[in-house]
């Protein structure tokens, strides 16, 4: 029997968009968005409360001009094929909201040394706002989940998925796998973004977060067969209500861009993800 397992929230704060991977070097390491907007810290620790009070290193700096050179947002670190990878959306300093998605490479056993080399921007059928990627893989296929402004669909971003030829480019069709729909992925923004996944009894769970970022974002979630077609928008049934909201009561609001990691026993999944412990904000929601 799984045991209930608690922790002392928040466990590190002024970070959105957690991703917390656990390795078989038994470390959990880190990377968030960080305030400024302006690098990306990756920092490990062999218990998640220790990431509270391990030391953040800095990877990688926004470039002086263009490409890569403004809010950077939502990184991921991965450990494929022997490397370390990061995935992350930059803008430009002369177009700010236009984010595109880069891979970060280290081939290091230890991924807060060694160098990060920039394997460059992935593409994708439209030069539009991107952002938000993840990827895993399944049955030796890899694949890669990102959000995506379509210029022919209303609305900001919808999640798309397609198969990887290597760690830092798609390959073959890119498949649309939600769009907003509900009132909930509506509200503020129309929006479904942050993608993370959990494979468990035969079936894959994407969550992935949705509305604008204040006390309306929440999380919803698809679920597909493991033995299905991954790339058939009908493989995937959607939640028609959110599975992670705002909760007064618990003064947690605006729930969403998680990640998946496990307890040290690796007996029990945990859902990492930011919220804020009050309602009103000042100034932007982002």
């Amino acid at each position: 029997m799984k045991q209930f397992v608690s922790f002392k929230n928040p466990i590190v704060e002024q970070r959105a968009d957690p991703w917390v991977y656990k390795h078989t070097d038994g470390f959990y390491y880190f990377t968030a968005l960080v305030p400024g907007y302006d690098r990306i810290e990756v920092r490990r620790s062999h218990t998640i409360e220790g990431l509270a009070e391990a030391d953040p290193v800095v990877v990688w700096r926004q470039h002086d001009s263009g490409i890569m050179s403004a809010n950077i947002w939502a990184p991921e670190i991965h450990y494929i094929d022997g490397k370390w990878y990061i995935y992350f959306a930059a803008a430009r300093k002369d177009a700010i909201f236009a984010h595109r998605m880069y891979v970060l490479e280290n081939q290091s056993e230890n991924p807060l040394v060694g160098s990060w080399i920039e394997k460059g921007q992935v593409l994708t059928e439209w030069e539009s706002f991107s952002l938000d990627a993840t990827t895993f893989e399944q049955k030796g296929t890899r694949y890669y989940v990102w959000a995506q402004k379509d210029p022919n669909i209303e609305g900001s971003t919808n999640l798309y998925i397609a198969k990887m030829a290597n760690p830092w480019t798609i390959e073959g069709p890119q498949v649309m796998i939600t769009t907003p729909e509900f009132g909930w992925e509506k509200a503020g923004f129309w929006v479904n973004e942050g993608p993370a996944v959990l494979k468990r009894n035969g079936r894959i769970f994407l969550t992935y977060s949705a509305s604008a970022t204040d006390a309306n974002y929440c999380m919803g979630m698809l679920t597909a067969d493991e033995n299905r077609n991954l790339l058939n928008p009908k493989s995937w049934s959607k939640s028609k209500l959110p599975v992670l909201q705002t909760n007064v009561k618990r003064k947690e609001f605006g729930p969403g861009h998680n990640s998946f990691t496990t307890t040290g026993d690796e007996n029990t999944d945990i859902l990492i993800y930011h919220a804020r412990n009050y309602q009103d904000i000042q100034g932007n929601p982002l």
